[in-house]
């Protein structure tokens, strides 16, 4: 069974910085890519980046020099680090893959950002 499941996200101040974790199994986690996505209240779900499986990655503008993605194919971990976050940064962040054509997403772990 394919499981991802997020952790990591919390309230913070604008400006601060939060790593968050997203936990695969049930799949071959080296042949994936990985996405993050946000969901900021009252939007559609937005695709913030991906790691793809030879490292290549891919961000959304509205984060790109802020956000950095990352995975560790050895524990089937794949993070993403926020920092100088703005307010407008906040909704539930997923960690989704896609399999055979078919998307796999987590629960989310929320992210406030708010001073």
């Amino acid at each position: 069974e394919v499981q991802l499941v997020e952790s990591g996200g919390g309230l913070v101040q604008p400006g601060g910085s939060l790593r968050l974790s997203c936990a695969a199994s049930g799949f071959t986690f080296s042949d994936s890519g990985i996405t993050w996505g946000r969901q900021a209240p009252g939007k559609g779900l937005e695709r913030v980046a991906t790691i793809y499986s030879d490292g290549s990655t891919y961000y959304a503008n509205s984060v790109k020099g802020r956000f950095t993605i990352s995975r560790d194919d050895a524990n089937n971990w794949a993070y993403l680090q926020l920092k100088s976050l703005k307010p407008e940064d906040t909704g539930i962040y997923l960690c989704a893959t896609r399999l055979s054509g078919k998307d796999y997403w987590g629960p989310g772990t929320q992210v406030t950002v708010s001073s």
